[in-house]
């Protein structure tokens, strides 16, 4: 069985630097929810990126899905990021790395 992850990457807006503690507090809070509901893999920041502030990888039933919750992101939603989205095939040792 086919087993996929989807990697948001938030890249920083022209605005990013204007983001306020309370923009980061709803970012936090969406995070947290996204979380609670199973739909996040794995997420942090990024040090020494120019450009890109971070990542969410998503577990989601499908690519649309995980569209929906990036276009949902507050840094998005405000303006102070933007995103890609990439579909990531998992390779582990119970699909024998995709061999």
């Amino acid at each position: 069985m086919e087993k996929w992850l989807y990697v948001m990457t938030i890249k920083k807006g022209k605005t990013y630097n204007k983001v306020t503690k309370a923009v980061i507090t709803r970012h936090v809070e969406n995070l947290k929810k996204l979380d609670a509901d199973g739909k996040i893999q794995l997420c942090g920041p990024f040090k020494g990126y120019p450009g890109v502030a971070g990542m969410v990888i998503f577990k989601t039933q499908s690519y649309e899905e995980a569209e929906a919750l990036c276009k949902s992101e507050p840094l998005v939603v405000e303006g102070f990021a933007t995103y890609t989205l990439a579909a990531l095939q998992v390779a582990d040792k119970e699909n024998n790395y995709l061999l």
